[in-house]
């Protein structure tokens, strides 16, 4: 199963670059006022389920641009064909492909493939995080001064006026620095290389962050919604390492 999910997110990643190297060919639409989406976003779905079916033709598959095709409801994949859409657009690195399986609602697998870092991510439920074949373990800091921490905005991109920049501003202060990738699946999975000590954001989708979260947890992590929870992503989003994953949590709780 893995296998297979990693090379057809190695060709999809190929198709992304393809794209990107005749600009001029790189339609935008936009699905609301900040929102893109180009005609690649729309191929590479399409081909990973072509892919997917073909192999597995009774699963389900979730996708972001298509929605749901409904099958077996047991076997289910959450897709993202591009995670990142305006890095892409924008010639920018920080954007994947992002790859879930789940069975009865438990994510057993997860991939996310960053095409121009020639990063491929994975992850098997029981079986640890590793990328490009090397293992990953989430990092061992404690303090919020030593850490650097990942978010994002799409609650402004979607308009929500209980936005991140309140959390942003209370919590940035505290660390030793904050990055923005503009993919959520890859700051998760750079929480789970402890590249990043954690990662938290608001109005996300499951397509967003399905892969990231199994990366995350099987690297030794911790995910949870904004109150403690597994109502994640709709509740918003924490993934860090056990020391700070309740530091962070708390921080966001109390506004």
């Amino acid at each position: 199963m893995l296998d297979f999910m990693k090379h057809i997110a190695f060709k999809a990643g190929e198709l992304s670059l393809a794209a990107a190297r005749e600009p001029d060919s790189l339609t935008v639409e936009f699905k609301g006022e900040k929102d893109l989406v180009t005609a690649v976003d729309r191929k590479i779905e399409v081909f990973l389920t072509e892919e997917i079916l073909k192999k597995y033709p009774g699963h389900t598959i979730v996708g972001e641009e298509y929605g749901t095709k409904t099958a077996d409801e047991g076997c289910r994949w959450v897709i993202d064909p591009i995670d990142g859409t305006v890095s892409y657009v924008h010639g920018l690195p920080g954007y994947s492909i992002s790859l879930a399986y789940q069975e009865q609602g438990v994510t057993r697998a997860g991939v996310v493939y960053g095409p121009l870092l020639g990063q491929m991510f994975s992850a098997e439920h029981g079986k640890g995080a590793s990328m490009n074949r090397n293992r990953l373990q989430v990092s061992s800091r404690k303090k919020l001064r030593e850490s650097v921490l990942a978010t994002g905005f799409a609650c402004l991109r979607a308009g929500a006026e209980d936005n991140n920049l309140k959390h942003f501003n209370k919590i940035v202060p505290r660390l030793r620095d904050v990055r923005r990738m503009g993919s959520a699946a890859l700051d998760l999975a750079y929480v789970a290389a402890g590249k990043l000590d954690g990662f938290w954001e608001l109005c996300l989708s499951e397509y967003d962050v399905a892969a990231g979260v199994i990366l995350v947890k099987e690297a030794g992590g911790c995910v949870c919604d904004f109150g403690g929870k597994d109502n994640f992503p709709q509740q918003g989003i924490i993934g860090a390492n056990p020391f700070l994953v309740e530091k962070i949590r708390s921080m966001l709780q109390h506004q």
